[in-house]
């Protein structure tokens, strides 16, 4: 090999190894159905993380208004069996729980309500606070297939956005009822 086309690589690997990995991140409304993530180790970029459709890593972007908390729900589809943990921001937020079924012989669904009511499918529910999430996923335990782990996956993600109950509500009608309680005592004292 030339000086010439060892330098030509050498320049090629760094341009290659230099380039940004690609990053797709959705918004995520409240209310407005379910939002898709694929998983499939078996082609490039060869990871485990969640990803959009052409491959690059998907994250979602979700924004909780002052005065109101997020369910988030994600739920496992296509082959009952895996399961995922969610990030916010890069840290843990949790895991969706086990599923009953981790077999590629076993249920297979791909409407993600049907999914999220049938017990053979992994499901985790998260309590967002107001501000601003990113959330990513990654799937840490897979369906089998003649014993080995599929590492290709489906799932889906919704979320719910509600006040928070406040506070001073519920102290006020825990005085109403003291009071409520003081003056029956009151009555049948005389």
């Amino acid at each position: 090999m030339s000086i010439k086309t060892a330098i030509a690589a050498l320049l090629g690997l760094a341009a290659l190894l230099g380039a940004p990995a690609r990053a797709a991140t959705q918004t995520l409304a409240a209310d407005a159905g379910w939002a898709e993530f694929n998983v499939d180790g078996n082609l490039p970029p060869y990871g485990l993380d969640w990803q959009d459709l052409d491959g690059s890593a998907l994250n979602f972007s979700i924004v909780i208004p002052q005065g109101f908390i997020g369910r988030l729900t994600v739920v496992d589809a296509g082959f009952s069996g895996d399961r995922y943990a969610l990030f916010n921001h890069g840290a843990l937020l949790g895991q969706t729980g086990a599923a009953l079924n981790g077999d590629a012989n076993g249920a297979i669904q791909l409407d993600f309500d049907a999914a999220l009511a049938d017990a053979a499918f992994s499901r985790g529910q998260f309590q967002l606070g107001a501000g601003s999430h990113l959330i990513s996923g990654r799937l840490v335990a897979s369906t089998t297939l003649d014993g080995a782990p599929l590492n290709a996956s489906l799932g889906g993600l919704r979320l719910a956005v509600s006040p928070v109950p406040e506070p001073a509500s519920a102290a006020t009608l825990l005085g109403g009822l003291a009071l409520l309680a003081g003056l029956r005592r009151r009555a049948a004292r005389r």
